[in-house]
């Protein structure tokens, strides 16, 4: 056992001296790291931060207008729903008014048709019936007489026996 207490101070030697060499190459990595970041910070400071402060600069100008944009266009929101409204209340108006003339329109119509189908019957019971009447009376006292002075009935024209009304209404 004794002979092995040097091998485990060597083998422990080794193993120190192991872990000093990965610290240095881990601290020459750190500093080559940071040395870039450091450069890409003063990069990011030089190229981005004036990009910021203008942006933010341009907001600040712009806000007001954007706020004003907002309240113009709340404004003519509420004005076009307001003429809507009257539009909507002008067009129901309209309506109402032209399907009232539309059933007036017809109740005329109707009048008027019932008035012309009362005139036709009131021709047709004054005029057109005693014209029959006495077209009738006409032919039967012409049969009548060609009867009496002996001349031959005349045949009529449909070969029902009795000479057709040719007026007709």
């Amino acid at each position: 056992m004794d002979k092995l207490v040097p091998l485990f101070i060597i083998f422990t030697a080794v193993a120190v001296i192991i872990q000093a060499g990965i610290l240095v190459a881990l601290f020459v990595v750190v500093r080559k790291t940071s040395g870039r970041v450091e450069k890409l910070a003063s990069e990011v400071n030089t190229k981005a931060l004036p990009l910021i402060e203008t942006t933010q600069t341009l907001l600040v100008e712009v806000k007001p207008r954007v706020i004003d944009i907002v309240a113009n266009a709340e404004e003519s929101a509420r004005i076009a729903r307001a003429q809507m409204e009257r539009l909507d209340a002008t067009v129901s108006d309209i309506v109402d008014r032209t399907r009232l003339q539309v059933i007036r329109a017809d109740e005329l119509v109707n009048r008027t048709m019932d008035r012309v189908e009362e005139t036709t019957d009131m021709v047709h019971r004054t005029v057109v019936s005693p014209i029959r009447r006495l077209s009738g009376l006409v032919q039967g006292l012409s049969a009548g007489l060609e009867f009496f002075l002996g001349r031959k009935r005349r045949q009529p024209r449909d070969g029902m026996g009795v000479p057709q009304d040719e007026l007709f209404i």
